[in-house]
């Protein structure tokens, strides 16, 4: 913000002009969703954090594990699991380097490691691709779970497109994203994280109780060596997509209170903690017993190949569409502080309730109108796994650790970093590559809108 030239051009008129200028920056401050609030508990952390990190992708990590087979399967699940946490660690840790300032958002450490253009042009895409692509997602999600829900109560009824399901999905979002900020929602964000530890657990506890199938086979389904490969890729996509929390924790640890005795990394880390021990205890059992029970037969819901007992294929679904809306939330609110700062800082709009109202339901039909128009769900995932979410999750925060820190070269630290950073790469340069196949292959059957 420039300061008003003042009339008599003396030190004291733009003074106050910079003084009102700060005091209009504070107000905005307090408007926006981000920084509004800054009393969350670490606990908040912890479930906003699984919230944002068990998807429903975790429904299709069996389906990843038949495309990746049991030895690379269990490998780059345990291995993400351990690249993640320490990717989010340095998050933890960077959000506060600076005395005196915070990086309220990922973008702001962007610009804080590669300058103020530079850090824009590599952060906000990245971000916005992973957040609006979540959304997107989701809305696809809670919709077949509306539809696979309502199949499965009532056979026999007739049948509602898909179309409706996810318009009756997104109704919701319409009421819950004027909450104002993560602590609004920090409610809707508990119910979600429950619901996603009983969905997981419902789908490997019903898992066991069918037992291992008796035509069962472990190898890799596809006939042709091409074929393999692809699907290989497309599962390394399914896999980044499911450690995807990074995008929103500098976020999330923007609500917590910090005083220079007690930063707000300790709290925030406990959280991160508990949220990594339940996406453990959410994914391993899903993936592993899932897999060793229907092998490469296994559909990439896991809910779909368990179909009986109804009632608690009904129930898990109706899980996953609560969770999802939950989800939805924790990614959006990131995306309508990014909308609503241009908005306000750039464009000068009067921070109002109108303003938010409009932005954020055009957002949602957005989102609504483009899960409506291409829902083929599984090979989107993939997609955008690799394309996005192995960036902002597996490497990016150990670049901007390098070019921060600085640590001596060939020291333990440099090395992880750039194990990190190897490692990110081949995932953002392989998952795509399955990821697109498997949209090509679904899209030729495809009509729109039927």
């Amino acid at each position: 913000m420039e300061t008003q030239p003042s009339s008599d051009n003396g030190y004291a008129g733009n003074n106050t002009s910079s003084e009102e200028n700060l005091k209009r920056q504070k107000e905005i401050d307090a408007w926006l969703p981000i920084t509004s609030s800054r009393n969350a508990k670490w606990w908040y952390s912890a479930f906003h954090n699984v919230t944002a990190m068990v998807g429903a992708g975790v429904l299709s990590l069996p389906y990843a594990l038949s495309e990746l087979g049991w030895g690379p399967g269990v490998a780059i699940l345990v291995l993400s699991w351990i690249i993640t946490l320490y990717t989010l660690w340095q998050m933890v840790e960077m959000h506060e380097m600076v005395p005196g300032k915070r990086f309220d958002r990922y973008h702001e450490l962007g610009q804080y490691a590669f300058g103020k253009k530079l850090g824009l042009y590599i952060v906000v895409p990245q971000q916005l691709i992973v957040e609006v692509g979540v959304c997107i997602v989701y809305m696809v999600t809670g919709g077949k779970s509306l539809e696979k829900f309502h199949d499965t109560v009532c056979s026999t009824c007739k049948q509602i497109k898909l179309t409706y399901f996810i318009m009756i999905f997104a109704s919701v979002h319409f009421v819950l994203s004027h909450l104002p900020n993560f602590n609004s929602i920090s409610g809707v964000s508990l119910a979600a994280a429950v619901m996603s530890l009983s969905y997981s657990t419902i789908a490997w506890g019903a898992s066991v109780a069918k037992g291992v199938q008796p035509e069962v086979q472990y190898g890799y389904k596809a006939k042709t060596a091409a074929g393999t490969v692809f699907n290989f890729f497309s599962g390394l996509g399914d896999i980044a997509f499911a450690y995807a929390g990074h995008n929103v924790v500098l976020e999330i640890q923007a609500t917590i209170p910090s005083t220079p005795e007690k930063p707000s990394k300790g709290p925030m880390w406990k959280g991160v903690i508990v949220a990594y021990i339940v996406v453990a205890l959410c994914y391993f059992p899903v993936a592993l017993i899932g897999y060793w029970m229907f092998g490469n037969s296994i559909e990439d819901n896991i809910l779909i190949s368990l179909e009986k007992p109804a009632w608690l294929i009904a129930m898990a679904n109706i899980f996953v569409v609560i969770h999802v809306i939950g989800s939805y939330q924790i990614y959006a609110i990131p995306v309508f502080d990014m909308i609503e700062t241009v908005l306000v800082k750039k464009l000068n709009f009067r921070p109002s309730t109108t303003l938010r109202f409009f932005v954020r339901n055009f957002y949602v039909a957005f989102t609504m109108f483009i899960a409506i128009t291409f829902p083929f769900f599984g090979g989107l995932l993939g997609f955008f796994g690799g394309f996005a979410f192995a960036p902002t999750t597996y490497f990016l925060p150990c670049i901007i650790w390098l070019a921060i820190y600085k640590p001596k070269k060939f020291g333990l630290s440099w090395w992880t970093n750039w194990i990190c950073i190897v490692f990110g790469v081949c995932l953002m340069v392989l998952s795509p590559i399955g990821g697109l196949r498997q949209i090509i292959l679904q899209a030729k059957e495809y009509e729109f809108y039927s």
